[in-house]
């Protein structure tokens, strides 16, 4: 089976040199096709430096936010040769891209992964309350969309590399931002953070606020809405709750007010309003990958570049959290705020 993503993806890492690390986190096979788990790191190797992480391709029909991630790392690539701004920052800051995490999927195209399972779906946790029917995940039968795997058993191989990532790359940083893209809902782009699982606030609420204020402040007519997942939907077995819920205490799941830790993670996942494109082109609704992808070529160009002000926005932020993140008083004012905004509204 041939995947044009991956073979771009090889290409960039033929062709990059040393600038390039490259990881291989095992593989993934299907009948007699095998396809690697790649993960790929430019800038410091210092523990201690902050920590961007770009990731993409975890449901297989959403190959448009692979496409991005691709494009952006390629662009990277290119500057570095001649972009001494760029040149600094990396010389303080980490960027990690994982930009195919289900390449099985991608190349049947399916949301799921080689066995069937929603890797979106499949993480060790529940829901707290009622989960969406079906959509929020379910055990009926892999046959099934949304099954998230059997009760018991170990998650899928592809979230294993990713978790592995995470918390090798991003979880031991001071600050860490990961921004997961998928597409499939809405007519509106959307960056969700968690929870997923809960409409309770998560213990990062306040540095989530100052992130968007900082957006705001910077683009004040991006097209994004910002809000928690949980605003739309809970959903079982989320892997962004799930890192979010293993790095901190087990109450603070239910908590608005931890203080600050050591290691701040802000997991986000941009949710590209897909059904925009259906409504520009219904021919789309004819064909499982319109659902998800611009098909028309002069709109995909339109949605490549579309989003690189907030990739490299967010390469920013996290280069000089020092500056924006909110402490003591101001982080109190700043979860308040977020509150207000968020959890004391009536539901969109």
């Amino acid at each position: 089976m041939y995947l044009a993503e991956l073979a771009a993806l090889e290409k960039i890492i033929a062709s990059a040199g040393a600038q390039l690390r490259t990881q291989q986190h095992g593989s993934v096979t299907y009948q007699q096709h095998s396809f690697p788990l790649y993960s790929l790191q430019l800038g410091s190797q210092d523990s201690a430096a902050p920590v961007i992480g770009f990731f993409g391709g975890v449901h297989g029909l959403e190959r448009i936010g692979s496409q991005i991630l691709i494009g952006f790392l390629q662009s990277l690539l290119q500057r570095l040769k001649w972009d001494r701004s760029l040149q600094y920052q990396l010389e303080s800051l980490r960027i990690v891209f994982m930009p195919i995490i289900n390449p099985i999927g991608m190349a049947l195209g399916r949301r799921a992964n080689g066995n069937g399972v929603d890797l979106m779906r499949n993480a060790p946790i529940n829901a707290a309350g009622p989960a969406a029917f079906l959509v929020g995940g379910q055990r009926i039968s892999r046959h099934l969309p949304w099954f998230r795997g059997l009760e018991g058993a170990a998650m899928e191989g592809e979230n294993q590399a990713l978790c592995a990532v995470v918390q090798n790359q991003l979880l031991s940083s001071p600050l860490s931002i990961a921004l997961d893209c998928h597409s499939g809902f809405g007519l509106r782009d959307r960056i969700w953070f968690p929870y997923a699982a809960t409409r309770q606030p998560m213990p990062q609420l306040a540095e989530i606020y100052a992130l968007q204020q900082l957006l705001i402040q910077c683009y004040p007519h991006h097209p994004y809405v910002i809000e928690p997942q949980a605003r739309q939907y809970c959903t079982h077995g989320d892997v962004w709750d799930y890192l979010l819920h293993t790095l901190t205490p087990a109450p603070a799941l239910q908590s608005a007010s931890v203080p600050p830790h050591a290691h701040i993670f802000l997991p986000l996942t941009l949710e590209l309003g897909s059904w925009l494109w259906i409504k520009k082109n219904p021919r789309q609704l004819f064909s499982i990958a319109g659902f998800f992808n611009p098909l028309v070529a002069h709109r995909q160009r339109r949605v490549l570049r579309r989003h690189l002000p907030l990739l490299e926005f967010l390469i920013r932020a996290t280069h000089d959290y020092r500056s924006w993140l909110p402490q003591s008083i101001q982080r109190m004012d700043c979860q308040h705020a977020a509150i207000e905004q968020w959890y004391r509204q009536d539901r969109p």
